[in-house]
């Protein structure tokens, strides 16, 4: 297949898993540009690879060419970077997770996509994970039947430092909380095998950090199948992270995906095989709450590319997680449950904590 050029705007905490990832995948992509607002953080990561630096995105676009953008900025700016890209420049882009952080936002991100007729691919490259894979497989084959519980266990550290990094974390306008940022890889993947849900209720809180979002939340869900599910989420875990869990409960069997980031397959038990063991084929060891997954979503984005066929995430994926997000705040405020299913359309927080952003 050929070689595809890849600029990336962004030169923050996440840069390094898209480097790594397109250096495993050399035979597929190249690096052709970064772009960063700030000159140290652009200039560092050019001399780090060989490619030319920009400050601003429409320098960078006129002066080079790519055949997809990475949207690796902060959060409440996806929307904003990704439609001029789409829109001004009709490259298709590969953005962060989350999608954007409003409804609105998500939905201007589509049009721009659509009206241009690009591509928009979402980062979620958990899903890539041999272990989710594995369950993903099992669920297709009928193994879990009638679905029972679904859980997501994140118990993470981030302290004080970690919020100080940058002005715009762990505020309502550009980051969200431990929900939107960290745990929304979990919801997503929980989702992602358990399917539609119905209704949420939830409470969230801010314990030990110093933020405008929350840093711990316990969320009730009721899928459309009649499961329910759980989320507890919590970056106030002291002194260090314990782990990043997933389960899966059917009325055909258990699946227990733990270790830091969802790396260790701990339960696998199927009543039609209950001798069979996945753990030497999708448990990995890891050094870091990323994982690999990147390098396996640049694979895919260049195979949907070169053949037109879906990737596995792209924006109505993206969009399907917000929409969460904004029923669980909503939740969280009324202090009553939301049903998805009355989704206008419109964004749900209350007093628009996660609304629309001006255009930059």
């Amino acid at each position: 297949m050929p070689i595809q050029k890849v600029a990336l705007i962004g030169c923050g905490r996440i840069l390094n898993k898209h480097l790594d990832a397109l250096s495993e995948n050399q035979e597929l992509w190249q690096l052709a540009a970064v772009c960063d607002l700030d000159a140290d953080k652009s200039e560092e990561a050019a001399q780090r690879t060989g490619v030319p630096s920009f400050t601003h995105l429409d320098d960078m676009l006129n002066a080079i060419d790519c055949d997809l953008v990475g949207v690796l900025t902060d959060s409440g700016s996806h929307a904003d970077v990704a439609v001029r890209v789409m829109r001004d420049y009709g490259k298709p882009v590969l953005v962060e997770k989350p999608m954007a952080l409003s409804i609105a936002d998500c939905d201007r991100m589509m049009q721009a996509a659509e009206t241009a007729g690009v591509r928009l691919f979402v980062v979620k490259q958990n899903r890539f994970n041999p272990g989710i894979q594995a369950v993903r497989k099992a669920k297709d084959a009928g193994r879990f039947g009638k679905m029972v519980m679904g859980t997501v266990r994140l118990r993470w550290r981030r302290d004080e430092g970690y919020y100080n990094q940058a002005a715009w974390r762990g505020t309502w306008a550009e980051d969200g909380g431990c929900l939107t940022n960290q745990t929304i890889h979990y919801i997503d993947l929980m989702t992602w095998i358990m399917g539609e849900i119905e209704s949420v209720y939830a409470q969230t809180a801010t314990r030990l950090v110093d933020i405008e979002a929350e840093d711990t939340a316990a969320v009730v869900l009721r899928f459309s199948s009649g499961a329910l599910g759980i989320i507890e989420a919590t970056t106030a875990t002291r002194p260090d992270n314990l782990e990043g869990s997933v389960s899966f409960l059917g009325e055909g069997g258990s699946v227990v995906l733990g270790g830091f980031a969802t790396n260790k397959v701990e339960t696998w038990n199927f009543a039609d095989n209950p001798n069979e063991s996945a753990e030497a084929d999708a448990s990995y060891p890891i050094d870091n709450v990323y994982g690999y997954g990147h390098v396996m979503l640049y694979q895919d984005v260049h195979q949907a590319m070169m053949t037109g066929r879906r990737a596995l995430i792209e924006g109505a994926e993206g969009l399907r997680a917000v929409e969460l997000l904004h029923a669980i705040y909503e939740s969280s405020e009324t202090g009553e449950p939301v049903v998805l299913s009355e989704q206008t359309g419109a964004d749900r927080y209350p007093n628009s904590k996660l609304g629309h952003s001006a255009e930059r």
